[in-house]
């Protein structure tokens, strides 16, 4: 046994949880089975090294905290509103009766009554997260079908944390309930609701406004940290409220920022870290000899989890005017239990509500429902299909019609654009303007949603951390182009398109000249280094204003360019061409002179001012305005004001400023 000290047990958590995380993605689990496993290694039921418990579940503390803290950030009554209808009175419907299920397995069992009813409400509860990722990955997020599974897991989250805060009031199972005290607690909560609702909502985005300006990063993530945390235990020790409702009216508070969206940038590596520990410490009670003694009752509770789960989901959908696929898309999200179970199933432990062996059943359970979502979401198209075969009955499923067709199955010949910051924007308005088909693929939700409003194909989804790119129909395209900044996800994404679509061609962004080699060895046939090119503008306007010929300018570029993006080390031809250039600059006059406005030139053409043979020099190129026109035509007009460039020696070009200044006959 090793008495690791805090510092120790942080660094050994967080280092196992990195490798078991990275272990079961790599075999396409969610990260949250590697963190429960971890945690069941390091736990006191298995041999060898374990972390202090204590110490974890107080830093898992935290993890809960800002866990509900980010879910109120991106709560939204209005996208509960849009599917009100189904989410509402399907989610309380679905959740009743998976408690009666439930309830009535612990009953057959012969737990105790209130035993039985904290299994019916884990039951009645899904993870939020595994469902996100999930649907991202599957470019579901941001269908209808995915709106209406995001309704019902927000109305289960509202829900989650009234069981929170009302679970503890009713510890005393000997004694009636005291409706008394459990009035004055509902109160207290709701009084805690109003005081942050017309106070916290304006002065908590005044406060963080304020700070913004102060361009301090440091100052920014401190007061999201100090609000966070602090409105929770503030809720906590002077409402009666759990930490974990405290955190998230907190976040609801935070979303109505203008900021919130830098908020949930900024509080996400904090959000990430702690709910790993939160996780980890979950599974650090799981006893697998438990398991191994009680298969049975486990894998019946796995079941009614699974198919239990997905049969009532899907149910409790049909009566509404929906079609059938999001009966099927909600049922497959819903087919597990997750984070928010696992405080609900902590609290009844805490409070006595459970035995370690109810405890162990139900997280059992829950780790391998986990597990065995990612197989329901890929089962929903091959059971469609089957469903289908099945005429009457699918068109008894599916009476209210189908949803729009699939992003997928609605482009071809398209540009994918991943990335609608600056430069993805500026990319889809040419493509717009073109009438060239696109897709946008970001990250960012109200991103998203604007574009989606413009009926503009859209995924939802990290391409760098998901298989959204799946989705986009990259066999049907003409063209991938990546304006993502962070450079580690355009190489991830460049590589997964090479993957996916091993011929389709890819211009990629690079931050820096060894991203621009690397990008290249993965596959990219065009990548772009913008500080470069911003760097060849201003190069390129300097030596024009200063009257090198635009061909030799160009060439100049066209070598920069080349010997940049392969990405070698010398460039030596770059300072030699530049050398080059200088010197025909000095051996050959390129005389840059202005038509006066009284000129007898001045509205000629070039055929007709023969410049060569009335002076020997030789017309190059004419400056217009903005516009240069180079070895401009014999129809070419010559207008007042215009800049003429000629190459002769000196005489020529005497002879060419005595000629311009003779004046048109045809001025009194």
């Amino acid at each position: 046994m090793h008495n690791l000290s805090l510092l120790e047990n942080i660094a050994a958590t967080l280092s196992l949880a990195f490798l078991g995380g990275l272990f079961v993605q790599r075999i396409g689990l969610p990260t949250i089975v590697g963190y429960l496993l971890v945690g069941v290694v390091i736990g006191p039921f298995t041999p060898g090294y374990f972390a202090d418990a204590e110490t974890i579940n107080q830093l898992a503390e935290l993890g809960i905290v800002f866990l509900m803290f980010g879910v109120g950030l991106h709560f939204s009554f209005a996208d509960l509103w849009k599917v009100r209808d189904i989410a509402i009175v399907g989610t309380l419907g679905q959740m009743l009766t998976m408690l009666a299920l439930g309830f009535g397995l612990s009953q057959y069992w012969g737990w105790t009554p209130i035993s039985g009813l904290v299994l019916g409400l884990v039951l009645s509860i899904a993870s939020t997260i595994v469902m996100l990722r999930g649907f991202m990955d599957r470019g579901w997020l941001n269908t209808p079908d995915g709106q209406v599974a995001v309704g019902w897991r927000v109305m289960e989250d509202i829900a989650t944390v009234l069981m929170i805060m009302i679970m503890p009031n009713l510890a005393d199972t000997g004694k009636p309930v005291d409706w008394h005290t459990l009035g004055l607690a509902l109160l207290s909560a709701l009084g805690f609701l109003v005081l942050m609702l017309f106070v916290g909502k304006r002065f908590i985005p005044w406060l963080l406004l304020r700070v913004a300006h102060t361009r301090s990063r440091e100052l920014f993530i401190l007061a999201v940290l100090a609000i966070s945390l602090g409105i929770a235990l503030g809720a906590s020790q002077l409402f009666g409220v759990s930490l974990a409702l405290g955190a998230f009216v907190a976040g609801a508070v935070v979303s109505e920022s203008p900021l919130s969206h830098r908020i949930a940038s900024d509080l996400l590596p904090f959000r990430e870290a702690f709910s790993v520990l939160f996780f980890v410490s979950i599974g650090m009670l799981l006893d697998p000899g438990f398991l191994l003694e009680h298969l049975e009752p486990v894998l019946i509770l796995t079941s009614l989890v699974v198919f239990g789960k997905f049969i009532v989901s899907g149910l409790w959908v049909l009566p509404f005017p929906r079609p059938a696929s999001t009966a099927l898309v909600v049922a497959a999200g819903s087919c597990q239990i997750g984070e928010f179970s696992f405080i609900l199933d902590q609290t009844g432990l805490r409070l006595g509500f459970l035995n370690e062996g109810q405890h162990s059943t139900i997280l059992a359970a829950a780790l391998l429902s986990i597990i065995v979502n990612p197989l329901m979401l890929h089962a929903v198209d091959p059971l469609q299909r089957s469903l289908r075969a099945i005429r009457p009955l699918w068109r008894w499923l599916n009476r209210h019609g189908s949803t729009q067709t699939p992003v997928e199955d609605s482009v071809a010949d398209h540009v994918v654009v991943v990335g609608y910051g600056r430069v993805g924007s500026h990319i889809v308005d040419v493509m717009g303007e073109l009438g060239i088909p696109y897709l946008v693929i970001d990250s960012r939700i109200h991103r998203i949603e604007r574009l989606s409003k413009r009926g503009v194909p859209t995924l939802l989804g990290d391409t760098a951390n998901s298989d959204v790119l799946l989705h986009a129909a990259l066999d049907r395209a003409r063209l991938l182009v990546i304006t993502l900044p962070e450079e580690a996800a355009t190489q991830l994404t460049v590589a997964a398109a090479g993957d996916i679509a091993p011929d389709l061609p890819i211009i990629a962004r690079a931050a820096t000249r060894a991203g621009v080699k690397r990008l290249s060895e993965l596959g990219a046939q065009l990548v772009i280094h913008p500080e470069l090119e911003g760097s060849l503008q201003v190069v390129r306007h300097t030596l024009l204003q200063l009257g090198f010929p635009l061909h030799e300018v160009r060439r100049y570029a066209d070598t920069v360019r080349r010997e940049h993006y392969d990405a070698l080390v010398k460039a030596q031809g770059e300072h030699a061409l530049l050398r080059d250039l200088l010197d025909a600059h000095e051996l050959i006059d390129i005389a840059w002179r202005k038509i006066p406005l009284d000129s007898s030139i001045a509205g000629q053409t070039v055929g007709e001012a023969a410049f060569r043979a009335r002076t020997g020099a030789t017309l190059v190129a004419i400056k217009r305005k903005n516009e240069l026109l180079v070895n401009p035509s014999t129809h070419t007009q010559l207008l007042p004001g215009d800049r003429i460039g000629l190459l002769g020696n000196p005489e020529q070009v005497e002879t060419l400023e005595r000629l311009l200044a003779v004046p048109n006959a045809g001025e009194g």
